[in-house]
């Protein structure tokens, strides 16, 4: 695994600081699994391994933001069964000669505790309610889905808020490369219009910190068995958004759902429409990442939504 020398020179001041002394990296070992930046293993004289990512195309913000979120989670998760890897560093400017990087500690994968699913269960059940006495959802700056820019003013009203921050702009962005026009995508439109009264009941418990995208590539377990959450795209919304991502290419864990909800009440609408309802800003994503392929099942989940409500 070659790591651009920029990097590399970064990553080795960012270690001496953190560790207070000089550091040498000895070797770098390829990390599978990101479709977005290459990643690697670093092998170092302090006896340590990393975890580091970088890419020369990234957009300057995206690392700043991704560490800023781990922050986040970290500070959310204190009180939890959940590990968030710490973060190390970050810099570069996101071009050929001075590539974005972010340097993480490394949580290899484990083995699943018998017990996994509900630690990850009560672990995201406790992380959604540490979102403090904040009253407005949003967060502290804007982030990144995936590679997509993802805006988090904050806004008072979860209707509101997920149809300016979150749908509407996907939608927007994905008519501009050619999706969704015509009559064919009236069905889109007619949601965004009735969404303040499709989410008119009040959300229970308040603004959540949200992982953000939370599919089963950004959770694993960790060493010890225990959950480990990674790549978030945090920000304060509600809990079921969350648990709509965990299930829109996968399911729950063993263990998981009932744990959850001994620990924060589900809303009574999440099977009836809300799954759908949350899943459909994913799907949009997938659109403007990926293409067509994800336009069809996009409309069958606006088309659920509009006809539970």
């Amino acid at each position: 695994m070659r790591v651009p020398a920029p990097v590399l020179r970064g990553v080795q001041q960012a270690l001496e600081e953190e560790l207070g002394g000089a550091v040498e990296i000895r070797s770098t070992t390829s990390v599978g699994g990101g479709c977005i930046n290459p990643s690697a293993r670093l092998e170092t004289t302090a006896g340590e391994a990393f975890f580091l990512k970088w890419n020369p195309s990234a957009p300057v913000e995206m690392f700043a933001a991704e560490a800023d979120g781990l922050e986040g989670l970290e500070e959310g998760a204190r009180s939890t069964p959940l590990r968030i890897p710490k973060v190390l560093g970050w810099g570069g400017a996101g071009t050929e000669d001075e590539p974005g990087w972010l340097l993480l500690e490394f949580v290899p994968r484990g083995s699943a505790g018998r017990d996994y699913g509900r630690r990850l269960g009560e672990g995201l059940a406790r992380l959604h309610g540490a979102g403090g006495n904040e009253e407005e959802y949003g967060w502290r700056r804007d982030n990144f889905i995936g590679s997509l820019p993802q805006g988090n003013g904050p806004l008072t009203g979860w209707p509101a808020f997920w149809r300016d921050r979150r749908l509407a702009p996907q939608l927007a962005m994905a008519r501009e490369g050619g999706h969704f026009t015509g009559a064919r995508g009236d069905v889109l439109d007619d949601l965004l219009d009735r969404l303040e009264d499709i989410l008119e009941a009040p959300v229970a418990g308040g603004p959540a910190l949200l992982h953000g995208d939370l599919w089963s590539g950004n959770y694993y377990p960790g060493p010890a068995g225990g959950p480990v959450l990674i790549d978030p795209a945090v920000y304060r919304g509600v809990g079921e958004v969350d648990l709509a991502m965990m299930e829109l290419f996968g399911s729950f864990p063993s263990g998981f759902r009932e744990a959850y909800r001994e620990a924060r009440a589900l809303e009574e609408d999440y099977d009836l429409f809300l799954r759908d309802l949350y899943q459909l800003y994913y799907l949009l994503v997938h659109v403007n990442l990926f293409g067509g392929g994800y336009v069809g099942s996009s409309l069958s989940a606006a088309r659920r939504v509009l006809q539970a409500t």
